[in-house]
């Protein structure tokens, strides 16, 4: 099953921690309309525009943890996996105190399969924002991937035992993707 299941890699999600970034910070005014312009291009799926945006405004402000922010973002949506990992970590490096780049950055170690690594950075995040919902969500995401590979290896050593082929069907019926709501949900 491709990893795109994960309900931590839609594009909304992104969205709304860099949103959330956007509150830490208190951008002004003008730098908000930036930012809001980046966040639509991201909405509309104009990826080469998005980032087009954001290098033009990171010419003149590199530091910015919120436009870097969304740069990796729009790496991480145009399959720029490397990048989008250099991004986050970077962000990481230079503000440990903000999780959500921990949180984007276990989204990417978790589409390569690496779960360990997606767990520590997820454990990270929580560690910095208990509270953090969409962390929570994706490390459970990650626990469900990982007992999902620990069930599999125990079968392949010991077919015999009945216990493993229903406790593995249980948690591989979790990493399905959920049913899509009739009509989508609106705001109250």
């Amino acid at each position: 099953m491709p990893l795109r299941t994960f309900i931590f890699c839609k594009p909304l999600s992104w969205l709304l921690a860099g949103l959330t970034l956007l509150a830490l910070f208190g951008a002004a005014p003008a730098r908000a309309d930036e930012y809001t312009e980046v966040n639509r291009l991201i909405s509309a799926r104009q990826f080469p525009e998005a980032l087009a945006s954001a290098d033009k405004y990171l010419a003149t402000s590199p530091r910015d943890p919120q436009m870097r922010f969304l740069k990796g973002v729009i790496q991480g949506e145009t399959a720029k996996t490397a990048e989008a990992m250099e991004s986050f970590a970077q962000l990481n490096r230079d503000y440990p105190e903000l999780p959500e780049p921990y949180n984007n950055l276990a989204v990417l170690y978790a589409g390569l399969g690496q779960f360990d690594k997606a767990r520590e950075s997820l454990t990270m995040a929580l560690r910095l924002n208990p509270r953090y919902a969409t962390a929570h969500e994706n490390l459970g995401d990650v626990y469900a991937r990982l007992a999902s590979q620990s069930y599999s290896r125990a079968l392949q050593l010991n077919a015999g035992n009945a216990a493993l082929p229903p406790k593995l069907a249980l948690v591989n019926q979790l990493l399905l993707p959920a049913a899509q709501p009739a009509a989508p949900a609106r705001l109250p």
